[in-house]
């Protein structure tokens, strides 16, 4: 009789202990499918960039990309592709791989503001940027256009034309834009490094700013 209650009691915690398994196993999967799905729905953001958005001249932590992904890391994951000193063009000829590589859900595109600053023609700007937009909207991402200004090297015709094309492509493309990366930035000394083209540490949380509006609509 002794023999049977502890055969018993010992096929009952045999069972006991294979459910208690099974309810782990169970769960564990639940919680990496669940997991995954999160992942699956999350925008990944590729940012095509120069230096204003590579952090030049301070810490890779400090510059408003990084700043950025902290405020949107449930909703996205973002990818720095940004060079300084990038053109047009440089963008252009990396961005078909990027796409490949990354498959972005929005790309955003801040270039040109180097091309500017050397004079290059405004209809060569347009056409790269233009490029820029379609590739990017034929490999199915949304696009986000951070428009920029330059100084008055080139005179007022060249100037508002280089600052035109944003908006102008923009419209043309039915596109987010962010009329100008530096607002409130651009302009103090306080919140620019010595060269006054680069923005401080202390400008990135206003350029985070900036941007932050209209890449949410985007991420709803």
């Amino acid at each position: 009789m002794m023999k049977f209650i502890s055969q018993f009691w010992s096929s009952r915690t045999h069972k006991t202990n294979l459910l208690a398994l099974l309810i782990v196993l169970v769960c564990a999967v639940f919680s990496a499918q669940h997991g995954y799905a999160d992942e699956l729905s999350k925008h990944k953001i590729l940012i095509l960039g120069d230096s204003i958005s590579a952090a030049y001249g301070i810490r890779q932590q400090e510059g408003w990309v990084h700043l950025l992904q902290d405020d949107i890391t449930d909703q996205a994951t973002v990818i720095n592709a940004s060079v300084s000193g990038e053109t047009s063009a440089g963008g252009l000829n990396r961005l078909a791989a990027l796409l490949k590589t990354h498959k972005p859900t929005i790309v955003v595109i801040e270039l040109g503001g180097n091309d500017g600053l050397r004079g290059y023609p405004i209809p060569s700007i347009r056409k790269n940027v233009q490029k820029l937009i379609t590739t990017s909207v034929d490999a199915g991402a949304q696009v986000l256009l951070l428009g920029m200004k330059i100084p008055p090297n080139y005179g007022k015709r060249y100037t508002d034309g280089f600052e035109q094309n944003y908006a102008l492509l923009a419209e043309e493309y039915r596109l987010p834009l962010v009329p100008f990366l530096l607002e409130s930035v651009a302009g103090h000394p306080a919140l620019m490094q010595s060269d006054g083209i680069h923005p401080t540490a202390e400008a990135q949380p206003l350029i985070v700013q900036n941007v932050l509006p209209t890449l949410r609509a985007m991420l709803d």
